[in-house]
């Protein structure tokens, strides 16, 4: 499925839906290295952008968005749509991300 099939909107235009097929999720759970909180530690004293964390945020984000895709197309989607994420602490510094949607069959509006 291309990314551009996704939104956090509830259409996509140009299209219809034509078949709902349901909530489809993406679930990653991550935690920090020993490295990684030493060096993220040490660039919080120079302030700024901790580009480690970011770094593992994202790759976490696009983790769960990726997984969040497979399981719509193992229903048979061709979109997902109300694109959502939500993050939660399961215990100090490990994190779950859920990247989760409406799978939808989608069908192009003639003009």
């Amino acid at each position: 499925m291309e990314q551009s099939m996704t939104t956090t909107a509830f259409a996509i235009e140009g299209f219809r839906v034509k078949t709902t097929l349901g909530l489809v999720r993406g679930i990653t759970v991550r935690s920090r290295s020993v490295f990684g909180t030493i060096g993220a530690s040490l660039q919080t004293l120079a302030g700024g952008n901790i580009t480690l964390f970011t770094q593992l945020c994202e790759k976490t984000r696009s983790e769960a968005f990726d997984l969040m895709l497979a399981h719509a197309e193992q229903l048979g989607a061709n979109a997902v749509v109300g694109v959502r994420y939500d993050a939660t602490e399961v215990m100090q510094g490990v994190t779950e991300v859920l990247c989760y949607g409406t799978a939808v069959v989608l069908e192009r509006v003639s003009t």
